[in-house]
């Protein structure tokens, strides 16, 4: 499904990704964990297609899109310090210029599985934390992506919730057969939502 070869990623003099491959199966849900700084984020987005890298391929369903623009790789990405993007769970349905029914129907459809469909007309500045954070999940969700990259999605979550929502997100990941990256330092929780839990730093040939 998605495979990343030998990528390779500076930041000016710094090298950040050295020659780093990971492969993630159909419907498969790995965790990525490492220390703060090993480069977790700035792989998610360079798959996600956010910026290009200096080399390397990434190959989704046996197509590449090393150089493919972000829009066009069907691949939806939830940041944990950008949980504004639940303001409008439609937009990218929109600039897919997904017709108003259809689109009405995607937006019922995740709100349903996230749970919230009883805040479907509430402002965003007046949700919980972790309302928030089911809403991002929704907007990535919305466009039905081949692979879906979760960046840190719990984090800052008090232990109960930060348990039920663990659970209910990967009972929903599992639902639906989304293929998913997630990215985390709490190796508790890559346990219990991964296939498969990975480091970052064993993915790179130094």
């Amino acid at each position: 499904m998605l495979d990343c070869r030998n990528l390779v990623v500076t930041y000016g003099s710094t090298l950040v990704l050295q020659n780093l491959s990971i492969y993630i199966g159909a419907g498969e849900i790995i965790a990525l964990t490492g220390p703060s700084g090993s480069g977790k984020t700035t792989l998610l987005r360079y798959i996600a297609g956010l910026e290009v890298v200096d080399s390397g391929t990434i190959l989704l369903s046996g197509e590449e899109i090393t150089a493919k623009p972000a829009h066009l790789r069907r691949i939806g990405l939830v940041f944990q310090e950008h949980l504004d993007v639940a303001e409008n769970i439609s937009y990218s349905l929109k600039i897919q210029g997904t017709k108003q029914k259809l689109m009405d129907e995607k937006v019922a459809e995740v709100l349903e599985l996230v749970g919230l469909t009883h805040l479907s007309q509430r402002e965003v500045f007046k949700l919980s934390g972790g309302e928030a954070k089911r809403i991002a999940v929704a907007r990535a969700l919305v466009a039905q992506p081949k692979v879906l990259l979760l960046d840190e999605p719990l984090n800052g979550l008090d232990p109960e919730l930060h348990t039920r929502l663990l659970q209910d997100l990967g009972n929903l990941l599992r639902s639906r057969g989304t293929t998913t990256l997630h990215v985390t330092h709490d190796q508790d929780e890559a346990k219990a939502i991964a296939d498969r839990v990975l480091d970052i730093n064993d993915l790179m040939q130094r």
